[in-house]
């Protein structure tokens, strides 16, 4: 596997070095092409990413990314916007669920649910035009965009209760009809039971009642929004791993920003990022190391080895190493 290492920005820089500590105590031969993308590029260059990092990333099977900075400046081309186009990445899964001894705001466990995310257009088509008066951005929905991610969204739910939930707001934006209507189809040719929630209510639902919903399909915007909400669920944006899914290649990052408030300092969690490698050794189809590494983060957590956002005092790599430690102490059994 030839994997492409994005530390990005910020936190990027402290929290990817110890996923790949990680990745190195399972002893999987893997190549490591480190890529620097990002804000700091662009503020030394220009470039936040240029063709030629494209052309080194499609050379790579995955991509493991740490976090970006995204100014608001309209000559800034936003990275992950790119990386996704570029590697035609159109599905986003967030998988929600509990972990132990963390308390998220319903202090509850008995839930588990995955955000599909389609991912490359919506109101993230990239299609804008910024004025002093008047700003405007493009909502594309397409049906082969559509009908793709409802696609990866019933094969999913095919393998775990077989719920769909579609996600949309065609009451008020009557682009979402299409979206809807090709959720649905594709769900009834699948034999996936579904329904439908707006956008609104279905954020309320899943902060009262979680535990009611298995697989949600839904736009680029709104799967962003209610992904991160989810994290108040189980505890904070520093627990939810993410993965970029397409037919060539694949992308895994935490879910959580570069946090430059808090960068340098050596207390940023890394627990999101060490479960988006698991979530690559599960895509790679290592499902023995993707269960260590998942029992591994659990054993730390249990034991009350914890960054401060999580009410610890461990630093990174503190916690890195413990998790590191429980997996070499399992390979020598």
């Amino acid at each position: 596997m030839r994997l492409a290492i994005v530390e990005g920005d910020g936190v990027g820089k402290e929290i990817i070095p110890v996923a790949v500590n990680v990745l190195d105590a399972l002893g999987i031969d893997v190549e490591k092409v480190p890529v620097e993308l990002g804000y700091g590029k662009w503020e030394r260059t220009g470039f936040a990413i240029t063709d030629e990092d494209i052309e080194i990333l499609k050379g790579c099977d995955c991509v493991l990314f740490g976090a970006i900075t995204t100014p608001p400046d309209p000559n800034y081309k936003s990275v992950l916007l790119t990386i996704r186009k570029e590697l035609d990445m159109y599905a986003n899964i967030r998988p929600i669920r509990p972990l132990p001894s963390v308390k998220g705001i319903l202090d509850r466990s008995d839930f588990n649910f995955v955000i599909v995310r389609e991912n490359t257009e919506g109101l993230y088509s990239g299609i804008e035009e910024i004025g002093d008066e008047v700003s405007t951005t493009k909502r594309v929905i397409s049906r082969k965009g559509s009908k793709r991610i409802a696609e990866y969204a019933c094969k999913l739910a095919k393998g775990r209760r077989n719920e769909l939930t579609i996600v949309h707001k065609s009451n008020v934006m009557k682009s979402d009809k299409l979206f809807l209507d090709v959720c649905r189809e594709t769900a009834v040719a699948n034999e996936v039971n579904h329904r439908d929630e707006l956008v609104d209510s279905m954020a309320y639902k899943l902060l009262i009642s979680p535990e009611n919903y298995d697989v949600v399909v839904t736009t680029n915007l709104f799967g962003d929004i209610l992904s991160d909400m989810s994290a108040a669920l189980v505890g904070g944006l520093g627990l939810l791993p993410s993965a970029n899914i397409g037919e060539k290649h694949a992308f895994f990052e935490p879910v959580h920003g570069s946090a430059p408030d808090i960068a340098g300092k050596g207390i940023a969690n890394p627990i999101a990022t060490i479960l988006s490698l698991k979530m690559l050794l599960e895509w790679r189809g290592d499902m023995e190391a993707a269960s260590l590494v998942e029992e591994a983060v659990d054993y730390c957590l249990n034991i009350g080895i914890r960054t401060p956002d999580l009410g610890g005092s461990n630093s990174t790599q503190e916690v890195g190493s413990a998790i590191v430690d429980h997996i070499r102490s399992r390979l020598k059994k």
